[in-house]
């Protein structure tokens, strides 16, 4: 069992999954930032790694990663940095990116090494489906890693069911078909929510992408299991001084 199968074993409700950029808001911040956040009440840590064209990054995101790429942030330095995490990080750790990077970087290679490094999994948003099950699955699997894939209010039942079937850990539920740290008001996806609690999925979903206060964290975990926050923890590393003040006093205001 993975740490993240530990953790929705143990706690299946309020699950908060932080987001954070590697290399960011210095490139040597990346430990510094998970730690702050497992002292301060996150339950699991959204490691992003820095690409140049994230497809599904809104405008917050990308900044940081145009900031961590600036500081010299790659791959290498990332599992450089993360050698000796698991002597301080204890909570289960995603490492989300995209496929160019790691392909360059050699596709076994990537997961032998986010394994040896105790990483707990991989959210790769532009591997598709396909490609998973006919290719990298079998990969990723042998690693021991869980894959989490992303639905949207737009994905059919069929293939929801399928991707659940696929999936590990747990399913991010995107809130709207649109980027991270988008506005839309998430209390008009009740139905979205309702339907993903109603199909029975194997596997436990959390939501993702416009949640950024307790009034959103609280709306999202009315149906789910809990919640993703990204743009608005990096807005909020970005305009303070000082990581673990600036992580305790966000998360004060979510939990």
């Amino acid at each position: 069992m993975t740490r993240i199968e530990e953790l929705f074993k143990r706690k299946q409700q309020r699950v908060l999954n932080l987001y954070c950029t590697a290399g960011f808001p210095k490139l040597e911040s990346t430990m510094e930032v998970m730690k702050a956040l497992q002292d301060n009440g996150a339950d699991l840590i959204e490691l992003g790694m820095p690409y140049s064209d994230p497809l599904a990054d809104g405008e917050v995101i990308q900044q940081s990663g145009a900031v961590a790429l600036q500081n010299g942030m790659t791959i290498s330095i990332l599992f450089r940095q993360l050698e000796e995490m698991r002597a301080n990080v204890h909570l289960p750790v995603i490492l989300m990116g995209y496929m160019n990077p790691v392909l360059q970087y050699g596709f076994e290679n990537f997961c032998a090494k986010a394994a040896e490094v105790g990483i707990d999994g991989l959210i790769l948003p532009d591997l598709p489906m396909y490609e998973y099950e006919s290719e990298y699955g079998e990969i990723i699997n042998r690693y021991n890693l869980n894959f989490i894939f992303l639905v949207t209010p737009e994905t059919k039942d069929e293939r929801l069911k399928r991707i659940d079937e696929l999936s590990s850990g747990f399913l991010y539920a995107v809130s709207s078909s649109s980027t991270t740290g988008n506005s839309k008001d998430i209390s008009e996806q009740e139905g979205y929510f309702k339907k993903l609690r109603d199909l029975k999925l194997t596997n436990p979903i959390l939501v993702g992408f416009g949640i950024k206060d307790r009034e959103t964290f609280e709306a999202a975990c009315k149906y789910t299991n809990g919640a993703i926050i990204g743009s608005a923890y990096i807005k909020a590393l970005g305009n303070g001084k000082d990581v673990n003040l600036a992580t305790r006093d966000f998360l004060q205001t979510i939990i």
